[in-house]
């Protein structure tokens, strides 16, 4: 593994009061010896550098965390998906106006031939809780019929509700049929690879990667435990696209990096400053997500804070612009365009609100409260 793709600074040299995020660290190691989760890991980075990367506790029961344990994503990955089809549309694939049918043979069947892509990566497209069994996952061809077959649950950008996995499988078999690729490889080849990101951020994991890889716990009656189903090689190995990810703290926080400045990462550009503006905007206004019960301000991938009182993740500090995403139960990460400064959480255990959402404005807030 080569060095890391941003240069280190310090806390200092990147303007962040150390007191707030000395804090920080004293609220995660507490996390830990309460037994919440067996480890964590955190990266800061500002302005290209990377300032703070520091890993806590577990990998497994068993098994040290270490700064090179890539932690599971989940719906962080939508962002890492969609940022895969922001290059594609860069460079003329399809426009996010196009109707998904236009693109996707068969796609229009029950009633979903006016479907853009814009409503399906803002979480319109009225199909939340459509399921990708298993056995398609790696059965390509099977997945597209899958897709295909999704019914509707109500009209198409009538609402919105938060799709946990649907659209972005959707997404997947979009990438598939404009690029004949599986689309693992499309966002290889497209976004991590050229980023220099291939060994921080992976969606579809090799079998060498996978001695890496932390488990995931939840809540137990005894502490925590190991859950199962995120944690098979098959899924590792799927790459689910809206949450099958895993990554590096610092990857992440590389990945928004790039966000902040316009598309480039350490002098590659795979991305203009136009079509990021374009993605991370506010599609969805204040419509309130029926899922979650307050406005998420969706953009094409990550939501962004807004001015209502609050916003999940990402800190009620956070500047309206500040942009990211969450991973159920477990993680979040953002960008703040106003400091230049991204922000990775990841943790191993996925806990339910309140506790979860509660913890995150606390651990969002002391980042922000950090910014000079």
């Amino acid at each position: 593994m080569t060095g890391f793709a941003l240069p280190a600074t310090d806390l200092a040299g990147a303007r962040l009061r150390s007191e707030q995020i000395d804090r920080l660290i004293a609220l995660i190691d507490g996390h830990i010896a309460e037994g919440r989760y067996p480890g964590a890991q955190i990266a800061i980075a500002r302005h290209g550098k990377l300032a703070l990367s520091r890993t806590f506790g577990k990998a497994t029961l068993q098994k040290p965390a270490d700064d090179k344990t890539l932690w599971l994503l989940y719906s962080n990955t939508k962002v890492i998906t969609a940022a895969a089809l922001w290059v594609l549309a860069e460079r003329g694939a399809f426009r996010f106006t196009d109707r998904i049918g236009d693109h996707i043979p068969g796609f229009s069947r029950n009633g979903k031939g006016d479907i853009t892509i814009l409503q399906l990566m803002t979480h319109r497209a009225g199909f939340p809780n459509a399921v990708v069994p298993p056995v398609a996952w790696e059965d390509h061809a099977l997945l597209k019929e899958t897709v295909c077959d999704f019914s509707l649950e109500w009209t198409p950008g009538s609402r919105v509700h938060y799709h946990g996995a649907s659209a972005h499988w959707t997404a997947a078999v979009l990438m598939e049929t404009l690029t004949g690729k599986d689309f693992r490889e499309v966002i290889g080849d497209n976004v991590m690879t050229p980023l220099g990101l291939q060994h921080e951020i992976v969606i579809g994991m090799p079998r060498a990667a996978m001695a890496r890889a932390a488990d995931m716990h939840e809540p137990g009656t005894d502490g925590v435990k190991p859950l199962a189903e995120a944690n098979s090689a098959a899924r590792k190995k799927a790459g689910v696209p809206g949450g099958g990810g895993y990554a590096t703290a610092r990857g992440m926080a590389a990945l928004y990096q790039m966000m902040l400045n316009g598309g480039e990462l350490a002098g590659t550009r795979i991305l203009s400053p136009r079509t990021l503006g374009y993605v991370i905007r506010n599609w969805t206004g204040d419509m309130v997500d029926g899922h979650l019960g307050i406005p998420m301000h969706r953009g094409i991938g990550p939501h962004l804070r807004g001015t209502t009182e609050t916003v999940r993740g990402l800190g009620s500090f956070a500047s309206a612009g500040t942009f990211g995403h969450g991973g159920v139960g477990s993680s979040y990460c953002w960008g703040d365009p106003d400091s230049g400064v991204s922000f990775a959480y990841l943790t191993n255990c996925r806990i339910p609100d309140p506790w979860h959402g509660q913890r995150m404005d606390v651990v969002s807030n002391f980042v922000h409260s950090a910014i000079l």
